[in-house]
């Protein structure tokens, strides 16, 4: 998790949303990345995509069922739909997402397990801080 947040900061130093990702296979990182929807000018690139992309990119292969997703924030149902159709072993998050309720039930593939919570309050406060200072210059 420690590697999701050093992504995480490296997208707030460039004005991005601070999320990041890693995906690990046999305690081997195989992809990492961070929020690009401003870079990319692209609302889908999210860490969860930009990573998953990244790890079957690795495998040459599209199914992530031996790999686990180290991710800041909670994913949207977007990226969860995606994690889904990777078949990804395992997701690991920091903070809960309580900002976009979505009211949709987990879209998680039904053999993925699900931890959350992972350094929680380092992860909030970076997000928090972000918008803090996004509000401040507005």
């Amino acid at each position: 998790m420690n590697k999701a947040i050093q992504e995480a900061q490296y997208a707030f130093d460039r004005g991005e949303i601070p999320i990041g990702a890693v995906i690990v296979l046999d305690d081997q990182i195989i992809a990492r990345s961070h929020n690009l929807t401003e870079t990319l000018n692209d609302v889908t690139a999210h860490a969860e995509m930009q990573a998953i992309t990244a790890a079957a990119n690795f495998l040459g292969a599209k199914y992530l069922n031996q790999c686990t997703l180290y991710v800041t924030l909670e994913p949207c149902p977007m990226c969860m739909g995606a994690l889904f159709w990777s078949q990804i072993g395992s997701v690991v998050y920091g903070a809960k997402e309580t900002r976009h309720q979505f009211n949709t039930p987990s879209a998680y593939h039904p053999k993925t397990k699900v931890l959350g919570g992972v350094l929680e309050n380092v992860s909030e406060k970076l997000i928090q801080r972000f918008f803090e200072l996004k509000r401040s210059l507005n």
